[in-house]
């Protein structure tokens, strides 16, 4: 192999990584940039720790179902 191998080589990495930096501060301004994505992620979170409750409820015995719904 010759040397212009290997700098066709450097180059080729050196632009790649630029690109996929730039795609990633890209993709890290349009989170912040988006005051909705926010509100929806923290519904989803509520809505998500509602659902493991009633699984929990759900899958304990009937006893501990009743004392589970009066802690609600």
């Amino acid at each position: 192999m010759n040397n212009m191998f290997y700098v066709v080589c450097i180059v080729a990495v050196v632009f790649a990584a630029n690109t996929y930096q730039k795609y990633l501060k890209m993709q890290h301004e349009k989170r912040q940039e988006d005051p909705d994505l926010e509100a929806a992620l923290s519904k989803i979170e509520l809505l998500e720790e509602r659902i493991r409750v009633l699984e929990r409820i759900v899958t304990e015995n009937k006893r501990d179902i009743g004392r589970e719904i009066d802690n609600l």
